[in-house]
């Protein structure tokens, strides 16, 4: 089986997507950075080390071996797909990823974004 595209695909290309998303929405990168550190692990220094090194999402959420385990009440649908519903783990994190980034984008409260 090939490996989807995404996984080769580089964090950092992807990462201001991500940004211009939420800011376009009244956000902040700020908040798009929290979100990340929330769900992998990840200190500031280190996602942005892995920003420049421009990881592969495969290796970026390798790497994140703090990996938030209240990711599984995240629920929803992104693209089409239900997130909780997603068989392969790595596409599953993704998604969860993307999902986040949905929610602060349509202005939910950092609060329920995190799960608190």
């Amino acid at each position: 089986m090939t490996k989807h595209r995404i996984y080769t695909t580089s964090f950092a290309s992807v990462y201001p997507h991500y940004v211009a998303k939420a800011e376009k929405k009244g956000r902040t990168k700020a908040e798009v950075d929290e979100i990340i550190r929330w769900l992998t692990g990840y200190t500031q220094k280190a996602l942005d080390a892995h920003i420049k090194k421009k990881t592969t999402f495969e290796d970026f959420f390798a790497a994140a071996s703090k990996i938030n385990p209240s990711r599984t009440l995240i629920t929803g649908v992104v693209c089409g797909v239900r997130v909780e519903e997603v068989e392969e783990p790595l596409m599953r994190e993704i998604r969860y990823l993307d999902k986040l980034i949905d929610e602060l984008a349509k202005g939910k409260a950092m609060e329920k974004i995190l799960r608190a």
